[in-house]
């Protein structure tokens, strides 16, 4: 069986993605958790799984996958019915061009919005940067819809990889009180009503542990 080990799921947006792309395509895997920023104990066990130091990492095996995205990849062509890409061509290649964009950008939003699923929902002041990051975030989401919304109510019709990649947005535009533009809201919506992510944030929420410095933003 798979195992995918993950951080804290309060806190912990790169665990959420790979994870989501596993349950809401209900393949089968063990998760091991290890707790962020505690002792040295724990990083050795995270440097046991992966030489990069950090989580999450899926272990096939003799294989092992670290960084969300790759792990994306590596399922989508280890369980091809999945469909975790679009099978249109350039429908498939404008979810890697998003996802990819998310992996590596919005930097100014995961700054000063850092996931916190039991933070209390109240709105912080945004620098322009982030400001731009949200725009850009929901025009990514409208125009996914207008293209591919016939389709079913995700980015590209049904669940793919790239809306794992976008999951964790979700929680900020939630947690830090972001208003939502009309033709961006229904993703909001089907992201909020997928099984696998209320799953994922009961258990967020069910979590006593707290990081010192996630909890002042």
């Amino acid at each position: 069986m798979l195992k995918l080990v993950i951080g804290n799921k309060n806190y912990s947006s790169w665990s959420l993605r790979p994870w989501l792309a596993l349950r809401a395509n209900n393949i089968p895997f063990e998760e091991i958790f290890i707790p962020l920023y505690t002792d040295q104990a724990d990083k050795d066990r995270i440097l046991a799984v992966s030489k990069a130091g950090k989580v999450p990492t899926l272990i096939d095996g003799d294989i092992t996958v670290w960084d969300s995205l790759a792990i994306i990849e590596y399922l989508a062509e280890r369980f091809p019915d999945t469909k975790l890409w679009p099978a249109d061509r350039a429908a498939r290649a404008h979810a890697r061009a998003i996802s990819a964009e998310m992996h590596s950008g919005f930097m100014a939003l995961r700054n000063e919005c850092g996931m916190n699923l039991h933070r209390p929902i109240r709105a912080v002041a945004l620098s322009d940067d982030a400001r731009a990051n949200v725009a850009r975030v929901q025009e990514i989401w409208a125009d996914c819809h207008a293209r591919y919304g016939k389709q079913g109510p995700f980015l590209f019709g049904a669940f793919s990889g790239a809306d794992a990649m976008y999951a964790p947005v979700v929680h900020r535009f939630r947690t830090y009180a972001i208003p939502v533009k009309p033709e961006a809201q229904h993703y909001v919506d089907a992201m909020m009503a997928l099984p696998a992510f209320q799953e994922w944030t009961r258990d967020g929420l069910a979590e006593t542990l707290l990081i010192d410095r996630f909890e002042h933003v």
